[in-house]
């Protein structure tokens, strides 16, 4: 008979500790920072500031000749609150007509949301600092620090060229809250959002 042994979560969770400043000391002894992107939007922009950006971004995959990760998360909206608020509207009114239109378009807010087609997008760009153990028994925590946040305004310098926004996710809270939304999407989803 085999005994099969229940591991927690946290075994099989590489995170070892988050510092004061954002960064994350993996398991594995390897460092990596989380940089929130608030993209723009680019099918606004004439064709010659399409044009622009496209170059930024080569100049940014150029100069950023260290891994990169890039994680998109969808996360689906609480739309209870703006319900809510129509439903009061509609009862402080009594026209029949416009009682109708609010209904139908609470329902068909319900039935979005039902089907998942309401969400959100953040983007996240994971940088990492890539040493080999021989190396990283030689270098300090503030060696590795001031490496990942060199490369953290390398990015930002880069991406801010081509209209982006780059946020250093440095709040310990922040990091938990994006780790447990990547790791339980179907819970985050119902619940956070």
């Amino acid at each position: 008979m085999k005994i099969i042994k229940n591991i927690s979560a946290q075994n099989w969770i590489l995170l070892e500790k988050i510092y004061k400043n954002g960064i994350i000391k993996l398991k594995n002894k390897r460092y990596i920072k989380i940089l929130k992107i608030i993209p723009i939007n680019y099918n606004l922009k004439s064709n010659f500031e399409k044009e622009a950006i496209l170059n930024s971004y080569k100049i940014f995959l150029k100069t950023c000749n260290f891994d990169i990760q890039i994680l998109i998360q969808s996360c689906k909206e609480d739309l209870s609150s703006n319900i809510s608020k129509i439903k009061k509207n509609i009862n402080k009114k009594e026209n029949k007509f416009l009682y109708e239109i609010s209904q139908n378009y609470i329902n068909y807010i319900n039935k979005i949301n039902s089907n998942q087609k309401s969400s959100s997008k953040n983007f996240y760009i994971i940088i990492c600092n890539k040493i080999n153990s021989k190396e990283r028994d030689n270098k300090s925590e503030e060696f590795i620090q001031s490496d990942l946040k060199e490369k953290y305004f390398k990015i930002k310098e880069c991406l801010s060229r081509c209209g982006n926004y780059v946020i250093e996710i440095s709040e310990k809270k922040e990091i938990e809250k994006i780790f447990y939304t990547f790791l339980n999407q179907r819970k985050s989803n119902n619940n956070l959002y």
